[in-house]
Formats: structure tokens, sequence, C-alpha cells
């Protein structure tokens, strides 16, 4: 028997000995042991039940040399037997020779219960090779895992590649031809960062590629070989070299830069990490290195501590380490903390410690009081050692993750142990973050990636129950929000209330674990108190630390702004809405709406009373507003209503809000035409003209009565703006012929042109010269065919031969080519019109060489006067034929004879060459 305790129960036999063969303390403890033959074993009694755990080694020792497990110890221990695969059920059976089946049962049952109820959840979230990862890639060298997002593993056979595992799809590998020594995944983004040797040297090529763009980011060649590289922000690696240690960007084209020389302590040790804490002023370097000669299992572990404001070094002993933030009572600033784990020999005697220190104490404020506590390691694992440690920033947790699979837990504030399990059977090598749910990933030899998250409906009442931990408990349940601390809580406050610490009770209320002492209960308890001349009533106090912790709900900001109400305080409600510091309700509108019209809307807006919120826009004729809101909230007025009655004040406004309303997911409310003809039936012509060119700004076929209909109302009213729709282009679907005649009867005879396609009224239009544009009428003879172009051209000259020939001239040199110079020539000379052949052959001439050309227009500058003209030509040109052109200036008596003499005398040089 252990000596130095009570007896508090013995008997049975058989199966029912081990059930009640026990050494108990008195009072009902939950631990207790029992020892007796060759093996010890030990036993812990939940309730009326029994879990049976092999002691070994370590403990706590009593008077007869016997050991005592601390709670949370043998339940560490009963899940390891159950997880590792190197233990036997004989573990559970054997006892001084005897078989206990019956104790086995029981004992085995109640720890697959224990392990459902751990505080700490593990599941198996994927395989590597159940995605083709060969085992012999699943080591530190191969694989990354720089957050939750992606694991990248480096295969070398049967080729070179790189598999990027998208952890949200993680049956979809993507693998990639890639040669190279290392790759890493951003944290966040589909980026990838490749290092390679360069042949024959010791140096390393480094790449980053977006994979997304598929293009090269930035590229650097180091001088020195790289020994170990991490991503230690999303825009940051960090590249830890033999000798010192650098930052490289992958923004703009900056090379890296150095950042620290490393400590003696690290030489010779592989760099297992590199981490910055959140403001990135603090950096830190873990290696391990061969353990001591003494103790040569035992790895050593070495860290460098790095500030980049005082530009100093510590070196440390340390397996791992990790960075964190806290906030300290009376501190609105968090604190910076470094946890690190170590395991150390010194004379034979191990040493086992979690330390949690602050960085950079603020000064004049409250500071984070160093912490430190024991590892406890069963005497299975006296060489394992932390190989990697992640803190909770959800859960202010520290977890410790050992090269053999154990997993201890922490207490950030305070260092406590939380609880320890063994969760590989494997060798864990990697391990990241899991932001999003406050845990970790865990990556074996074997492959598993495992999954290890707080288990929010248990790790409370297993502090508070297993640990007796009722402060920790309480802590853990107000920084997570967690259940399992209710009764707690609500007890503590009581105790509090009934000593008149009412500022300690508002604080307690205000962090309560998921709001269970912000009730109206406590507002009436604070309200009830009677309040002394002088000091701040304790309801005041209670609202006060409310609002510096967060917001109010909805019945703690009616509370409150009643009583600021009352005082005319107004000022007060303001800025906690513009800090979103009150929970909005319809009844908090109505309350503030007897003081502030606007901020009451504010409020109604907020609380989605949306009967509310119609009736205020409507009340300030902010009618588009209601629109707007609408949409937002999924509320149906009645829009032509609405539009109707912003009609009679507001016609741009009208404009504004049907625009609005065409623009309505799901299409717009009230037809096109509806709303067109309410803006006609006032003659708001300039509106609906404004709302129809912006609603058909798609140019769609069903849009083409609309599209007539803008176009008539403004040729029959303002012109101007038709002619200008139709110049802009578009419309294409509206009906021709009737915007034709339109354009025709408003005079704009070139749009009516346009849209005409029958010549008889293109015929009828043209002539209308003195109202059209001259350069239009040229550029609209280019859309006609030769045929209609001459038949025009024949109208034009019949009409008005002097007034519209310089017009013909121009369309006949500007399309000659279609129109045909010969037919041209004849239509000119139909009209007898020398001054239209002398103008339209000027331009024609030096490209012609044809002799009928040539004399054509010698004769019409001839008999137009421009004896010049004749002289250059008859002197210059040698294609007209001498002789009839000598014979037409004979007829022609011109005053100048030179025209005459140069015929005569190319005459006679060509008679003298023949």
């Amino acid at each position: 028997m252990v000596m130095g305790m009570e007896m508090c129960g013995a008997a049975g036999n058989n199966g029912e000995v081990m059930e009640m063969m026990s050494v108990v303390m008195c009072g009902g403890s939950d631990w207790g042991g029992v020892g007796d033959g060759a093996q010890w074993w030990w036993r812990l009694r939940r309730g009326q039940r029994w879990i049976m755990v092999d002691g070994g080694d370590a403990g706590w020792r009593f008077g007869d040399g016997r050991w005592l497990w601390r709670l949370e110890e043998m339940m560490g221990v009963m899940m390891d037997l159950l997880i590792a695969s190197d233990y036997k059920m004989e573990k559970f059976v054997k006892g001084g020779g005897s078989e206990i089946s019956n104790g086995v049962a029981r004992g085995f049952n109640i720890a697959t219960m224990a392990a459902a109820n751990a505080p700490i959840t593990m599941k198996e979230a994927l395989t590597l090779p159940s995605i083709g990862i060969n085992p012999q890639f699943i080591t530190f060298t191969h694989v990354t895992m720089e957050s939750d997002k992606y694991i990248c593993v480096r295969e070398t056979a049967p080729q070179n590649s790189v598999v990027i595992i998208d952890m949200s799809m993680p049956m979809q590998p993507l693998r990639r031809p890639i040669t190279a020594d290392s790759a890493l995944m951003n944290p966040n983004s589909r980026i990838l960062a490749l290092k390679a040797q360069l042949p024959g040297t010791t140096q390393d090529h480094l790449q980053i590629f977006n994979i997304e763009m598929k293009a090269k980011m930035k590229s650097h060649q180091m001088p020195e070989q790289i020994a170990f590289w991490k991503w230690i922000t999303p825009k940051m690696l960090g590249l830890v070299t033999q000798t010192a240690v650098y930052h490289w960007s992958i923004e703009g084209d900056s090379e890296p830069v150095k950042m620290f020389d490393r400590t003696a302590n690290l030489a010779n040790n592989q760099i297992i990490n590199y981490r910055c804490d959140p403001t990135e002023k603090w950096l830190v370097v873990v290696g391990i290195a061969p353990g001591s000669p003494e103790r040569p299992q035992l790895v050593k572990g070495n860290m460098q501590l790095f500030s980049v404001d005082q530009q100093r070094s510590q070196a440390l002993e340390a397996h791992a380490a990790a960075f964190g933030t806290f906030k300290v009572p009376g501190n609105e600033n968090p604190s910076i903390l470094i946890s690190f784990a170590t395991k150390t020999t010194n004379a034979g005697q191990i040493t086992s410690k979690l330390h949690v220190i602050e960085l950079g104490a603020q000064p004049g404020r409250p500071s984070f009081t160093k912490k430190q506590a024991d590892l406890f390691f069963p005497p299975d694992f006296a060489d394992d050692f932390p190989v990697a440690m992640q803190i909770s920033h959800k859960y202010s947790l520290i977890y410790v993750i050992t090269k053999l699979g154990l997993l201890f837990v922490y207490d950030l504030e305070t260092a406590t142990a939380v609880y320890r399990n063994r969760i590989s059977p494997d060798p864990i090598f990697l391990t990241a973050e899991a932001s999003s749910v406050g845990g970790f990933y865990a990556i074996n030899r074997r492959g598993q990636v495992l999954l290890a998250t707080v288990n929010d409906a248990t790790i409370v009442p297993f502090v508070s129950g297993q640990l007796n931990n009722l402060e920790l408990a309480v802590n853990l349940a107000k920084r997570g929000n967690l259940p399992g601390a209710e009764n707690l809580v609500v007890q503590r406050f009581q105790e509090l209330f009934a000593q008149t610490k009412y500022k300690e009770a508002a604080e307690l209320a205000a962090e309560s674990p998921q709001g269970i002492l912000r009730t109206p209960d406590t507002v009436a308890k604070f309200q009830s108190v009677p309040v002394q001349a002088g000091q701040t009533p304790p309801l005041l106090q209670y609202f006060g630390t409310l609002l510096t912790r967060g917001k109010l709900n909805a019945f703690e900001s009616l509370e409150l702004s009643r009583l600021v109400v009352n005082q005319n305080k107004k000022n007060l409600l303001e800025n906690w809405l513009a800090e979103d510091k009150l929970e909005c309700s319809e009844e908090l509108g109505d309350l503030v709406k007897t003081v502030d019209n606007d901020l009451a809307l504010k409020i109604y807006i907020k609380a989605r009373a949306t009967p509310k919120v119609v009736a205020a826009f409507a009340e300030r004729r902010e009618f588009d507003k209601i629109l707007i809101y609408s949409k937002q909230v999924g509320y149906t007025p009645d829009y032509l209503f609405l539009l109707q009655t912003i009609l009679r004040s507001d016609p741009q406004g009208a404009v504004n809000f049907a625009l609005m309303m065409s623009q309505m997911e799901g299409g717009c409310p009230v037809d096109y035409n509806t709303i067109t003809d309410l803006f006609l039936q006032r003659n708001l012509i300039r509106e609906a003209t404004a709302f129809l060119l912006d609603v058909l700004k798609p140019n769609l076929p069903e849009h083409a009565f609309l599209q007539t209909k803008v176009l008539e109302i403004n040729l029959v009213t303002f012109p101007n703006v038709a002619d200008a729709i139709l110049a802009n282009g578009m419309f294409s679907h509206y009906d021709r012929p009737r915007i034709a005649q339109l354009c025709e009867k408003a005079g704009l005879y070139v749009r009516a042109l346009q849209h005409y396609s029958e010549l008889p009224d293109i015929k009828r239009v043209i002539v209308n010269t003195h109202a059209i544009e001259p350069q239009s009428l040229v550029e609209f003879f280019g859309t006609l065919s030769q045929e209609w172009a001459l038949e025009c051209m024949k109208d034009l000259l019949l009409v008005n031969l002097r007034g519209n020939l310089q017009i013909i001239v121009q369309v006949a040199k500007e399309y000659s080519e279609q129109l045909g110079v010969d037919a041209c020539i004849k239509l000119f000379e139909q009209f007898k019109s020398y001054e239209g052949l002398y103008f339209f052959l000027g331009s024609y001439l030096s490209s012609s060489e044809d002799p009928a050309i040539h004399f054509k227009y010698i004769e019409a500058a001839a008999k137009t006067g421009q004896i010049k003209e004749v002289e250059r030509v008859t002197r210059e040109s040698n294609f007209y034929d001498p002789e009839k052109t000598k014979n037409f200036l004979m007829e022609a008596k011109l005053p100048d004879a030179r025209p005459l003499i140069n015929v005569m005398f190319k005459r006679s040089i060509q008679e003298m060459l023949l």
C-alpha cells in the first residue's frame, strides 16, 4: 500500500479485484494508484469508472517509493499507449501475473471516450502517398508548408518535378516539371519561390514565379549557399546562409538585404526554422546540432534572437521558438512575446523547459511578466526533443511538437500546462500554423498531414474539471469566447457584486464568454444599486467598461442611449455610432428620432428597419436613396408611385431615379415606355430624352420602338438634338423611313438623304443645297452607286447650274474613278459647262496622257478666259493633238498669240522629226 495515505475502500475478487483494489485519497479525489507484483499499475477514476495506466518511472513519489501521476499526465500517457503503434494490449492486461480482462475492457472504452472529450482534436487531413507522393520524398528537405494554404513537394524521380497541393482541394495536386533544390509556396498567394545551386559553385540561384500569371517576378544569384529559407511574411523571404541572414522582398527590383550575422552558437547547426514577429522588429533563427558526448541521442537546440531596432543578437539554447502577442491588462498596445522550448542535459540530468518572455517592453506601461514551465517527457521519450512550436493567436495557446510526435499545449499568458498527448506514432518533421481554426498542421514521415484544433466544446470543462484550474478555464473561455465556464463566471460575478466590487463585476460581465452576463438582468442589477453622492453610478461604470472593450448589444445600447438622451448629450451618441459601439435597433432609432432625425435615419439603416428607412427618405425627399436602400435589403416599394411623386417636384431627380431603376438586378421594375410617357405627359422632353439615351445605349433590337420614339420627339421639338443623336451613331434599329421623313420636314436634309433608300426621295431632298453643308453633300455622293450619283448630279445642274456647279465639280473630282472620267466630261458638256470642265479636268490633267483630255482642257480654259493656263498647257503638254489644237486656236482668235505659237512650234518640231 502507499504509505502515508488512508484507505478509503477495498474488496472484490477476480475481475472485480482490479476494479476495487485501490488506494484512493479521501475526499473523492480523481487520482490514485495501486500496485502489486512485478509491474506497477496505475488507474484513473472518473465517476464510477476506471482507466488503467502503466506509470513507469515518472510521476510523484510517495513514502514507500511508489509513484503517483498527476491527472493530466495520466491522461496523456493513456492516450500515448492507445495511439503508439509499438504498444500492445498486454500492457493493459498483465499485472502481478494475473489476467484482468474486465478491468481492461472498461479501461479501453473509457480511454476511447476520453479521446473524444480531449481538449485538442486531431484528424488526418491528407496522406501524401494517397495523391501520388513517393515516401522517399516525404522528408524535411523535400516537403515545405509555409501556411495552411499550400504544401509543396520536390520530387527527383522518375523526373524532377514540384508538386503543389492546395489544401482547399488537396486531391487535385498540381505537378510541374521543375528542377530545384528547394521550393516554397507563398503563404497567401499562388507564388512559388525556387532555389537551385549553380553547378560547380557554392552559389544559389533564386527565382520567384507567379503561377497564375505564368510569369517570373524576380531572380537573384546569391554569392553563398543558402542553408535555410522561409517566407517570413507574404511579401518577404528570409534567407539563412552559413554566415548571415538576409531578407528579400518580392516587390520592386531590390536585391536581398543583409539583416545580421549568425552567432557562434549556430555554427555547424542544421537550421530548422527562421521567423519574425508581427512588427518585423524581432527575428529568430533556430538550429539543431549533435548531442553531447555523455548523451549523444539527445539533440542540442540553439537559437539566435535579433533585435532590428537595437541591432543586437542574443544566443540561447532552444529547440523551437515562436512569436506571439498578448494584451496585458492596462496596456492598450499588445506586448510582443517570444516563447521557446529547451531540453538540455547537465551532469546526467535532463531539464525540459518552456519560456515565455516579452520583447521590447513599453516604458511607462504595464509589462508582461516572464513565465517558464516544465515540459514533461515520459520515460520512453527521454531523448525526444521539440522540433516545432506554433502559437494560436485565436486562443493564446502554445503548441510544442516533438520529433517523436508528442504534443504539449500551454497557456500563453501563464505558461500553464493544458494538455499533452502523442499525436503521431511516426516522427514529425514539419508543422504550419492553421490560423483560421487556431490550430496547426503537422506532417510525419509516413506522409500523414494531421490537423490539430481546439475542441471548443470540451477545452474549458477539461481545464476546469480535469486540471481543476478554474481561473485558467475562465480566461480561456473569455479569450476564445468558448462555452463551459458559464456557472463559474456567474458565480464569480455574484461574489463580486455582493462585495460591492462593481468595477471588477463590470469587467467580468464585459468579458464573459459568449456574453452570458450581457443580459437585461445584469443591467437591472447595476441600475438597482443606490448611487452615492459624488460617485459615478455603477450602471455608467458598467456601460463605460463595455464601451472600452467593444460593442454594446441591442438592449445595452438602448438603455445607455436613454440615459444620454435624457441628459441631452447627443454628441456622445454620434461618437459611439461613428465608432460602431452601439447595436442599432428600430427601438433605438425611435428614441433618437425625438432629438435628431438624421441620426435616427442612420440607426434605422443599420438596424434594417426598412419601413422606417423608406419613410425617413421620403420625408427628406431623397427618393434615389430609397431605391439604393431597397435593393440592398431586398425591399420592393411601389416604384411607379415613387416616380410619379418625384416628377411633381424634381424632374431631374426623376430622371436619376428612373436611371437607377434601369440598373437594378433583374431589370427595370417599370417598363421603359411607361417611364417615357410619364415624362412626355408633363412635356418633359429633355428629361425623357436623357432617360432614353442612357437606357438605350446597348442598342438592342428589342428597343427599336424606343429608338424611333426618342428620335421622333426630338425631330419635332428639338431637331438639333436629334441631329446630334444621329451623328453619334448610337442607334441602328429604329424605323429609318419614318425618321427620314421627319428629318426632311425638320430641314435636316443630310440626315434625310442618309436615311432614304429610294432614288426619287433622294432626288427630291438633294436639291436643297442651300441648306446642306457642301462637304456633307460631297460625302453623301460617296455612298451612291454610279448611276444614282450621276442622276443626282444632273438634277443639281438642272435646278441651279451656277449655284451647284462647284459642288458637282468637287463630287466629280472626289469620285472620278467610281463615276468615270468620260461620264463626268459628258455631264459637263451636256450642260455646256466649260467652267465645270475646266475645274474638273484641271485636277486630272497631270495624271492623264489622253490627247482628248488635254484638248478638252485647253478648249475649256480658252472658253472660260484662262489664257495663261492655255499658254502653259500648250507649252508644257506633249499629249494634245497639235493639228486639232491649232485649228481650234485659230478659230478661237485668242487675244494672246503665244498659245498658237506654242502649238505651231511643237507641230514644226514633230514634222522635222518625221
